[in-house]
């Protein structure tokens, strides 16, 4: 499916009101490289999702963590982490850790709960963990917590459910 050159067009410039672009005009100081008008790219949500976060541990038994620095784009009025920047975060980690014990199984994202508990400000390091809670026959379940890396402090927790998608038999 082709992309929508208007909607594009309209999307980047939504970015630029944010401050998201370079001062050249050429590209974006916060948006991945590649994403562009007429990219098309369906992988451009991941990969925006995931320029925000720096791995630092990936374990094959489903255990992922991660640091993220809260940047000023990904700000509510309060000048906090927005809630969908949390949930979006949290998903990525969780699909981490559920293909790290799927294999080469497809599954799907069936239920997704977040307790936001304390706010995150702009500039803060967080330390993301993920981890597989229960791996069943199909079922997956994932928690994810976000730390303040200076004190520890819980700030987010999420708890993402994977269906995974029973084999076809002829």
């Amino acid at each position: 499916m082709a992309a929508d050159p208007p909607a594009v067009a309209r999307t980047e410039g939504f970015f630029r009101q944010l401050g998201l672009s370079d001062s050249s005009g050429g590209g974006s100081a916060f948006l991945p490289s590649g994403a562009g008008a007429g990219a098309g790219d369906k992988d451009f949500y991941s990969r925006l999702v995931r320029s925000l976060l720096s791995v630092r541990s990936l374990q094959p038994r489903g255990r992922v963590l991660c640091s993220l620095s809260v940047p000023s784009a990904l700000a509510n009025p309060y000048n906090t982490l927005h809630g969908g920047a949390v949930a979006a975060v949290a998903e990525a980690v969780a699909l981490a850790c559920a293909r790290a014990v799927a294999g080469d199984r497809e599954f799907f994202l069936g239920e997704s709960a977040t307790s936001y508990l304390s706010a995150a400000r702009v500039g803060m390091e967080m330390e993301v963990e993920g981890r597989v809670l229960r791996k069943g026959k199909s079922v997956i379940v994932t928690s994810v917590e976000f730390r303040i890396k200076e004190t520890g402090r819980l700030s987010y927790t999420s708890r993402l459910t994977f269906y995974v998608r029973p084999v076809a038999s002829m």
